[in-house]
């Protein structure tokens, strides 16, 4: 099970994500209280080895946003939370994540006309389109005429809730960001017990 920690902003939260062993780190320059500057990114990256992939999150970027996070940064996937077309997707270099927010089965026919390396349920967003920190229902994932390994579940995943998550999804990848935070910041406690649980989930 591949485990993506979302929204780092500092040091920190970046050393905790990498010693407790995420896959993959998410770097926001989405509007959202977790977004950080290519600057930062580009200083937190470097504290990021190479085996654990940067994601950059963004909502409806001009391509000219994605490429300069690309060649500054060095992220090695995309993942788009907006109303990107299918076509502006095929024009992004590196792997593409597409977030497909959950209210209901025409949603999993909208994730149907995208050709991404993967697909993030998530959530319906709250007041910015990254998400709500809320659980949807996942029984609509049950149906999802996707490849399994290219599934990757978000939307109010926590420590106490991940097995569970798992079990009922078996995703390729969960994510997770407020459900590893603590007053507004990434909790390394919360996210060890939470990658625990993933992987070990996997083994059973």
């Amino acid at each position: 099970m591949k485990v993506k920690i979302c929204g780092v902003k500092n040091i920190h939260a970046v050393k905790a994500a990498v010693d407790a062993g995420a896959d993959f780190i998410g770097l926001m320059f989405a509007e959202s209280k977790r977004r950080i500057s290519i600057e930062q990114a580009k200083k937190l990256a470097t504290y990021i080895p190479p085996h654990v992939k940067k994601v950059g999150v963004f909502v409806n970027p001009n391509l000219r946003d994605v490429l300069e996070a690309v060649h500054t940064v060095g992220i090695d996937a995309v993942q788009l939370h907006g109303d990107e077309s299918p076509a502006f997707c095929s024009e992004i270099p590196i792997p593409v994540i597409k977030a497909i927010h959950m209210n209901g089965t025409e949603d999993i026919d909208k994730a149907g006309r995208y050709r991404t390396d993967y697909y993030l349920f998530d959530s319906p967003g709250g007041r910015y389109r990254g998400g709500s920190g809320m659980t949807f229902d996942w029984k609509l994932l049950q149906e999802v005429n996707i490849p399994r390994e290219k599934v990757i579940l978000a939307g109010g995943l926590r420590p106490e809730n991940i097995e569970e998550a798992i079990q009922e999804v078996k995703p390729a990848m969960v994510d997770v960001s407020s459900g590893v935070e603590t007053n507004g910041e990434k909790d390394a406690e919360k996210i060890q017990r939470f990658i625990e649980k993933a992987k070990k989930e996997e083994l059973v």
